[in-house]
């Protein structure tokens, strides 16, 4: 017995503690989904990199990119390749998101969310019960197509007997999405922050009159909720100022002065978040 007993204690000496996982969480927010890739560039360069990527709109887009691999260079280079205007043509002609889920799967392959590099999910809304949606299985790119189907521009897309919707109405910055999947510290991208309000910017504002035109049935008193989770489950929320952005800015120069702003705002908050990682022991 007491030559079992050393042996259990020598072993268990031996067993390698767990490694503590960063996550990344990428709010929605149309074309200022640049100012992600502005940070992502800055994690790059300081050799932080992430475990766990969750992502909600154009936020589950470019976080599926980065967990299929794609550096934020990459994913830069592709957005060039796309032809807006054809693309923008056949989405109004159509209304539904079918043209940018054949843009996205020409990037991203016919691949289920168990085919990544990273672990990822993104969020959406259910169209009938308005109830949030972990997508975490499945086609990736309808599942992204999803997550950014903004109504009534673009119509709810099918997976499995649901209508699913653009996840900013449940969930915005989807850092309690992070966590659950086993991030010990999650960084936020909050593209919408209160701190930068605008009439013409204000996310709160956008889903507010989305609510009272199209009859969404969506209490407007939870719409705080949708932002503010992302907030009370980040370790740290990355703010970039784009109060001078729409989310329809699809223009060139619009593109680099975003990315700018989310690589200078990463710049800016990074030793805070480098002092905060070896506080938790990273």
């Amino acid at each position: 017995m007491r030559i079992l007993s050393f042996f259990k204690k020598l072993f268990s000496r031996r067993k390698k503690p767990v490694p503590k996982k960063i996550g990344l969480a990428l709010g929605s927010g149309g074309a200022k989904g640049f100012a992600h890739l502005g940070a992502l560039k800055a994690f790059e360069e300081e050799g932080i990199s992430f475990d766990v990527v969750t992502g909600t709109s154009i936020g589950s887009i470019i976080g599926a990119l980065y967990a299929k691999g794609y550096s934020s260079t990459d994913i830069c280079e592709l957005v060039k390749t796309v032809a807006f205007r054809d693309l923008v043509k056949h989405v109004r002609l159509r209304m539904n998101m079918s043209p940018i889920e054949e843009m996205l799967s020409s990037y991203l392959g016919d691949i289920d969310f168990s085919d990544l590099k990273i672990p990822f999910a993104c969020w959406a809304t259910d169209e009938d019960s308005n109830e949030g949606v972990l997508l975490n299985s499945g086609n990736l790119a309808r599942a992204c197509c999803a997550s950014s189907a903004m109504p009534p521009f673009f119509a709810a897309v099918k997976i499995g007997d649901s209508y699913l919707a653009d996840g900013a109405f449940t969930n915005a910055i989807p850092s309690d999405v992070a966590r659950d999947m086993g991030a010990d510290f999650v960084i936020g991208i909050d593209l919408s922050s209160p701190r930068y309000v605008s009439d013409k910017t204000n996310g709160g504002t956008v889903l507010s009159f989305l609510l009272k035109k199209f009859a969404l049935d969506i209490p407007e008193k939870e719409l705080p909720n949708a932002r503010t989770r992302g907030y009370e489950n980040a370790d740290v929320m990355l703010e970039p100022n784009l109060k001078n952005f729409r989310a329809t800015d699809f223009s060139t120069r619009a593109w680099d002065e975003m990315y700018e702003a989310g690589y200078a705002q990463a710049k800016q908050r990074m030793i805070e978040i480098k002092a905060k990682l070896k506080e938790k022991g990273f």
